[in-house]
């Protein structure tokens, strides 16, 4: 859970790992149901559910090129402040 500005959101990571450390199986997520009424509030997520790697924005779902947890965690991060910054502008 988040505190201010951003009070009742929260960012989400579950990571599965093989005993050698392979990730099998995420779940990044920013969710506010204050800034998304949709997809349980999920502003921007990541996972590998479904069979397939994907991005989550404010309700749509696209694919992504997947090649190691730690970029797309990375990626993840750079975003999330990123929509912060324009939060904070609002």
């Amino acid at each position: 859970m988040l505190g201010r500005p951003r009070k009742g959101a929260k960012l989400k990571e579950e990571v599965w790992e093989t005993e050698d450390g392979e990730v099998v199986r995420y779940s990044l997520a920013y969710i506010n149901p204050l800034i998304c009424a949709v997809d349980n509030g999920r502003v921007l997520g990541y996972d590998n559910s479904h069979e397939y790697h994907h991005r989550h924005f404010m309700g749509m779902v696209e694919p992504v090129e997947f090649h190691d947890y730690k970029a797309l965690a990375e990626r993840f991060q750079a975003e999330v402040n990123e929509l912060w910054k324009e939060e904070e502008r609002k």
